[in-house]
């Protein structure tokens, strides 16, 4: 299947072409990264530009975090740890409530965003077009870290199986989510020999909240989704346990992936990444919320290696990312 899709980002798009594409003329090593970026030492994110020109020190550094589900949730979940980001770094934090994943990419694009965690299916667009240095996720005190993508329906929905979705419909979240329609669509088409438009209707909800709330409300029969988000929202009670079915469960993925623009000055980078992990979860608002989802501290990680499953679902869907 090759995927034909464009998200229009700002005055900029952001095209997701076919695997194959001719790589431009290179002043640096840079692999997949846009032509703005140098990756020397092969880690696959972007170098922190050598020239203490190039490099910035704001006054004000602008976090947000993918959304999941309504950013006014989450805005008081980060409370705690924003405050702490400020004394680590001596420097105003603001929340910045962002509505979806492109609008999310487009702010660290332009200079607009200089802290972020973004979605799972998000990250590799966010390294190769907005210079996104991701170095940790969530894990759980003991370590285990991820979700799983879960095909999901509701009682009496006549859906007892992927199979049942053919001739039916099929709620995505967005074309950048790796739970909402990257994994989803690689899973169907080798596994199940289904295809959207031929076998099925696709719709897109926008966000996992949007899908599972569709779900239990039978406005669609079916829907992909983070499992990681359908526990937050039944811990809520926004939904309960009983309002749907799980079909199909896959394999565990990286969750959220959280890091710096690339140009900070080091030092910058070095007490937002220490923020990270000499926080202290207990009794903070970050601990209860994301403990609903079994979460509890920050795990290092590297991009390399943690998506490495990522890249493969995308060349699986044959699609890799260019920016424009």
């Amino acid at each position: 299947m090759k995927l034909d899709i464009k998200l229009w980002i700002g005055a900029s798009a952001i095209a997701l072409l076919s695997l194959g594409g001719t790589a431009s003329a290179q002043e640096c090593p840079r692999g997949d990264l846009d032509e703005r970026f140098c990756d020397a030492d092969g880690d696959l994110i972007a170098d922190i530009p050598s020239d203490p020109a190039d490099q910035i020190d704001p006054d004000t550094l602008i976090f947000a975090y993918t959304p999941v589900e309504d950013p006014a949730v989450y805005a008081t979940a980060w409370s705690d740890f924003l405050e702490h980001l400020e004394a680590e770094t001596g420097k105003k934090v603001v929340f910045f409530p962002v509505q979806n994943n492109a609008a999310q990419i487009e702010a660290m694009r332009s200079g607009r965003l200089h802290i972020a965690g973004f979605n799972t299916g998000s990250n590799p667009l966010a390294v190769n077009c907005a210079g996104f240095r991701p170095f940790t996720i969530m894990a759980s005190k003991d370590g285990n870290f991820g979700y799983e993508m879960e095909i999901i329906t509701y009682p009496g929905s006549g859906i007892e199986s992927v199979e049942d979705i053919k001739g039916g419909q099929l709620a995505f979240t967005s074309p950048t989510s790796n739970s909402g329609f990257k994994a989803p669509s690689a899973i169907l088409k080798g596994d199940f020999d289904l295809l959207p438009e031929r076998d099925f209707e696709p719709v897109f909800s926008g966000k996992h909240d949007n899908s599972i709330l569709g779900v239990a409300n039978k406005d669609y029969m079916a829907a992909s989704i983070a499992n990681s988000v359908k526990s937050r929202m039944i811990s809520r009670d926004v939904i309960k346990e009983e309002d749907v079915i799980t079909i199909y469960k896959s394999q565990t993925f990286p969750t959220t992936g959280f890091g710096v623009v690339y140009n900070l000055k080091p030092e910058l980078q070095e007490k937002i990444r220490n923020a990270f992990f000499n926080f202290e979860w207990e009794g903070t608002t970050l601990e209860a919320e994301f403990s609903k989802s079994n979460e509890g501290q920050f795990l290092e990680m590297t991009y390399q290696e943690f998506w490495e499953v990522i890249r493969k679902i995308d060349a699986a869907n044959g699609v890799s990312y260019a920016c424009e």
